[in-house]
C-alpha cells in the first residue's frame, strides 16, 4: 500500500511519541491532584447534609407553629383566610 504525501506526514513518530509521554503526569502528581479532589467533594458532601438538616429542622419548627396557630384561631373562634 503507498502513502501519499499527506498521510505521510500524518505518520507518529518516536520523538512525538516521547514528548505526549513526557507531557503526562506521574501517578504520584495524579494521587495529590485526585487526594485535593477527594477532600473539596468530602466539604461539599459536609455543607450540603447540613443545609439537608437545617431544612428539615424547619420545616418540623413550621409545622409546630402551624398546629399552634390553628389551636388558637379555633380558641379564639377566628376564621382562615384561605388566601394565605
Amino acid at each position: 500500500m503507498t502513502l501519499t504525501p499527506e498521510q505521510f506526514n500524518l505518520l507518529t513518530t518516536k520523538e512525538d511519541l516521547n514528548n505526549a509521554v513526557n507531557g503526562l503526569v506521574s501517578k504520584e502528581e495524579f494521587d495529590e491532584k485526585f487526594e485535593s479532589l477527594l477532600e473539596v467533594l468530602d466539604a461539599m458532601v459536609k455543607k450540603l447534609d447540613n443545609i439537608k438538616h437545617s431544612f428539615v429542622s424547619n420545616m418540623v419548627a413550621h409545622d409546630r407553629f402551624e398546629n399552634r396557630i390553628t389551636r388558637v384561631e379555633k380558641h379564639l373562634d377566628l376564621k382562615t383566610d384561605p388566601g394565605y
